[in-house]
């Protein structure tokens, strides 16, 4: 058993993406569930299962626009997250709910009501990740020209505050209902929000009582400046997209000292960095799935070998090459890791292995996240090592395919990661703040 050298535990949350999985094609796959876009009682089923396996929240990253082509791929998003989570908080009891809802393409007052309204609904389990948009199809959607980087950074801080105004206007204690004298709420302590800023005014107040967590935490997915920035100041909860641990290790750091620039305990901010797995009772078994999903498209299959080839610094033409070979000497001896890509030195390393083009892609050097495509220990063992080298607080871990990869990594990955006292046993407490160690807030942090 492994001896736990770090205080707390790994948290984890769990990316449900469209109700696939993280790889597009697994809608495909023997036993996936076909319309699991669209079917519901599918959705709310894998969250119980993440649920049995204590994991902390659920995840829902979201963009209001169509993101990729659905022709032979599954969408990258839900249909509405708000909708999906209603579903799920009703079902479930423990398991956090979160989701990315835009700051840009939002109001305040529209989006303070929901997400408070759905942190009661579901007893003080939601989370808000609060994300700027970048998408100028997004932005038409709205009738709307994208405003510039640093417009969108100052609306964000806006929106939040503005949110956080409205939900802190119905004091905690206005909640009276006292049926023998006939009052309901004391008025006292409900206050106009009056938030006015450049972009967001909203007057309030929010006719919502404090939820059993007070309100949602904040989350924020923005890894660059500006978005450390915004994490530090209102943030319990970070995603993070590091492809090594020592730009893992980075980014928490400058999450930590973004946090006490603005007067915080650095311990209040948990990062979550993103990691894609595919299980298997052995490597090969794990890789196989993979490769079945470069097989249902050769067409873009053999994109993604001519993209690898840029990230080696070679042309491969899947006409002129065998990828389920090795490449061959001619060109591996001019490949070399692209500087300008922190995924290509493991894709280079394992192309001088021996591995063939097609195993290459396997496993998984060209996906968004990294991935481990191998057995319950292996999976385990990567988190162990990144967790207790201080790289990241916990992971948002996204399965190749949910039908079977939630239940498997519950089944097999958490025991394992349990037994060498990585992992709790149980959850914190009743509500997503408990969950995630973080203090109670209400209204906006002075």
């Amino acid at each position: 058993m492994t001896i736990n050298k770090r205080d707390g535990k790994m948290k984890l949350a769990l990316q449900m993406v469209s109700g696939y999985g993280g790889e597009f094609k697994t809608w495909r796959m023997p036993g996936a569930v076909a319309d699991a876009y669209t079917n519901m009682d599918n959705y709310v089923e894998k969250a119980k299962i993440a649920e049995r396996g204590k994991i902390h929240t659920l995840f829902i990253a979201d963009t209001p626009s169509l993101q990729n082509d659905i022709s032979i791929n599954s969408p990258m998003h839900s249909m509405d997250p708000l909708i999906a989570l209603t579903a799920v908080a009703r079902e479930t009891k423990n398991i956090g709910l979160v989701s990315t809802f835009s700051t840009t393409f939002t109001e305040p007052y529209n989006l303070a009501r929901q997400l408070k309204t759905l942190d009661i609904v579901s007893n003080g389990r939601v989370g808000w990740n609060a994300v700027t948009t970048s998408n100028g199809q997004t932005a038409m959607n709205f009738g709307k020209r994208l405003p510039d980087r640093n417009t969108r950074y100052e609306m964000a801080r806006e929106h939040i505050e503005a949110v956080q105004s409205l939900w802190g206007s119905f004091g905690k204690d206005a909640y009276v209902i006292n049926q023998s004298t006939g009052q309901f709420a004391d008025m006292n302590k409900v206050n106009l929000a009056n938030y006015n800023g450049k972009y967001y005014q909203t007057r309030g107040p929010l006719p919502i009582p404090a939820s059993s967590q007070g309100q949602p935490p904040i989350f924020q997915a923005g890894g660059r400046e500006k978005g450390l920035e915004l994490a530090g100041r209102f943030a319990s909860g970070a995603y993070a997209n590091p492809f090594t641990k020592e730009e893992a290790k980075l980014h928490r750091t400058m999450l930590r000292n973004s946090a006490k620039k603005h007067g915080r305990n650095p311990e209040d901010i948990k990062m979550f960095a993103g990691f894609m797995f595919s299980i298997g009772k052995t490597k090969e078994e794990a890789l196989d799935r993979r490769r079945m999903l470069l097989d249902f498209a050769p067409e873009e299959t053999a994109h993604y070998v001519q993209y690898l080839g840029h990230m080696v610094g070679i042309t491969i033409n899947v006409n002129t090459i065998d990828i389920n070979k090795p490449l061959p000497e001619s060109l591996l001896s001019q490949a070399y890791p692209s500087p300008m890509d922190p995924r290509a030195e493991r894709a280079y390393e394992l192309l001088k292995e021996g591995l063939s083009v097609k195993d290459v892609l396997a496993n998984g050097v060209i996906n968004y996240h990294p991935v481990v495509a191998g057995t319950p220990e292996m999976i385990a063992d990567f988190l162990e090592e990144w967790y207790l080298a201080d790289a990241t607080d916990g992971f948002s871990i996204v399965p190749d395919s949910s039908h079977d990869g939630i239940e498997d990594f519950v089944d097999y990955v958490v025991p394992i990661l349990q037994e060498r006292g990585l992992y709790h046993l149980d959850y914190e407490g009743e509500t997503l703040r408990d969950s995630l160690e973080v203090p109670q807030e209400y209204g906006m942090r002075e």
